[in-house]
């Protein structure tokens, strides 16, 4: 990886507005002469983007926590492969909706899995890859989920869980963050889409110092 390779990720519940911060933090980033590469989990990829679909859909048939999971780093694993490696190694910034830290807020939260075995499949698909800064956009999951039903009112399989999921699913991410805070930026994510901003970019630009 060149010293110039950044490696961002957005994370937080349904609703929080990381996917349009993301696109604000890219055009922030490009307008000071940085390559960014936007991408998302679980995808980024066509084939990522394939068991992405495979894990959203709602369907009749039961997904068991542990095939959820393992699906979740199969993509991540052609992801990092075969997009966030090689950007990173060319220089560019990489931004992502979501990376690993929601499968620990995810699977092991919500789904109560093992978060040892999280662990062990972090350390498989990514040896020694981790975020250079991980943004967490924080607001009770009730109102995050009021936002994302007005925008997409199908809700995805995710979407479909209990508020109870979500509420495990923010603590995981405010116990991570709280246990690594030269990684972690906590903003709270419910204030304007310009409030937010401002908040993101005082982050950025500490990163864009080292």
């Amino acid at each position: 990886m060149t010293p110039s390779g950044r490696f961002v990720t957005f994370e937080g519940v349904e609703g929080a507005g990381k996917s349009t911060q993301l696109r604000r933090a890219a055009s922030w980033l490009r307008a000071r002469g940085l390559e960014v590469v936007e991408t998302r989990e679980p995808g980024g990829t066509p084939l990522a983007e394939s068991v992405r679909n495979l894990l959203l859909a709602p369907r009749t048939e039961a997904v068991p926590p542990m095939a959820e999971l393992l699906l979740m780093f199969a993509a991540r694993s052609i992801h990092v492969g075969n997009l966030i490696r090689p950007a990173l190694e060319r220089g560019a910034w990489v931004l992502c909706d979501r990376f690993t830290d929601a499968s620990y807020a995810y699977q092991g939260g919500g789904r109560g899995l093992d978060m040892d075995v999280i662990s062990a499949l972090e350390q498989a698909v990514q040896g020694s890859l981790r975020p250079d800064l991980t943004l967490l956009f924080d607001l009770p999951p009730e109102v995050g989920l009021s936002r994302a039903r007005k925008r997409q009112p199908a809700a995805d399989r995710f979407e479909q869980e209990a508020i109870q999921f979500f509420e495990k699913v923010r603590n995981v991410y405010l116990a991570r963050a709280a246990a690594d805070p030269a990684r972690f930026r906590v903003l709270d994510a419910g204030g304007t889409e310009a409030e937010v901003s401002t908040r993101l970019e005082e982050a950025l630009s500490g990163l864009l110092k080292t």
